[in-house]
């Protein structure tokens, strides 16, 4: 029955797949003169909802599409809230600082996840965590507390950044299914590596590393911290020795191409699900090509909008899947 029912939402989304950007699209967009030339051209190829609409409204227009697609073929999305968690513990940093500072402002929120934002912002605002899910219970008492105490929001950010890898991770391996699993791996081992070395940039201490990073079995959290108090090189050396060793190039290039390098590794990791036609793999497939559609979409105008030269843009373009 499982096999029947994913057979259907496969073949959907092998519908849906055909509508997805590809490298032509991308250069055509290249092509385009101005930012709103860009935003006319994914109008006429179906992106937002209203005609006329800013740049932000219609990358949130299209992750709606997704989601509402999500909701269509699968009776129970929570299969997919891995992928949602970020979103929910950005909403958790957002209402944490917003309490801090006694702000208004509703537009530091975002609308994808998997908690309502009002719940999580009464929860902050009552100091009553266990209205919350339980895995964010500890984390958002410890982030509240740092944040009263020492003002730093760094810090904060850390604590619940860290614990929505962990969660993410968790719940990829939990889902007993290859491709996620592989992809909160990567997810994680990127974060640790991003931390690393922006800790040796910044002189951050042992205790800050292993506090930030949240740890992953392709890599050794206390080498890596360890090479991070020593120096990039001694990063670079261990990574050598790693699955990531074909990072090391990008990241010593810069940090906007070390992401590139993580995005087009996901890309890499989902392409052979176009095979794949009687599990969710697909599914979850589909969602991180839409993601990854979203964020070059987002690069390119955003590039348009500052007058930055096309071979800069078109340098931190990403793979496509189709």
């Amino acid at each position: 029955m499982a096999e029947q029912l994913y057979a259907y939402a496969v073949a959907r989304i092998r519908s849906k797949e055909l509508q997805l950007l590809g490298r032509s699209d991308v250069d055509q967009l290249l092509n385009c003169k101005s930012e709103k030339e860009c935003l006319k051209l994914l109008a006429e190829k179906g992106w937002g909802k209203t005609g006329e609409e800013s740049s932000e409204a219609m990358l949130k227009a299209e992750r709606e599409k997704t989601w509402d697609l999500m909701k269509e073929l699968v009776e129970d999305t929570s299969v997919f809230d891995m992928f949602l968690y970020t979103n929910d513990y950005h909403n958790l940093k957002a209402a944490v600082k917003q309490v801090y500072t006694d702000t208004k402002d509703m537009d530091i929120y975002i609308t994808q996840g998997t908690i309502e934002i009002g719940m999580i912002l009464d929860a902050v605002r009552e100091h009553n965590f266990s209205a919350l899910p339980e895995h964010m219970h500890s984390c958002a008492e410890e982030a509240y507390q740092v944040l009263l105490r020492t003002g730093d929001s760094q810090l904060c950010d850390v604590i619940l950044d860290r614990a929505a890898l962990e969660m993410m991770l968790v719940k990829c391996k939990e889902s007993k299914v290859e491709l996620l699993a592989r992809y909160g791996e990567l997810r994680v081992a990127a974060a640790d590596i991003n931390i690393a070395v922006r800790g040796n940039k910044t002189h951050k201490s042992k205790e800050f590393l292993e506090r930030a990073m949240a740890g992953c079995s392709s890599l050794d959290k206390k080498k890596l911290s360890s090479a991070a108090l020593e120096s990039l090189e001694a990063i670079y050396q261990y990574l050598q020795f790693t699955d990531y060793s074909d990072a090391v190039e990008a990241i010593k290039e810069s940090s906007s191409a070390f992401e590139r390098w993580c995005d087009n590794r996901i890309m890499d990791l989902i392409r052979p699900q176009k095979s794949n036609p009687f599990t969710i793999s697909p599914l979850a497939a589909y969602i991180l090509a839409r993601e990854n559609e979203i964020k070059t979409v987002r690069i390119l105008l955003s590039g348009k909008r500052n007058d930055i030269p096309d071979s800069a843009i078109r340098e931190r373009m990403r793979d496509m899947y189709v």
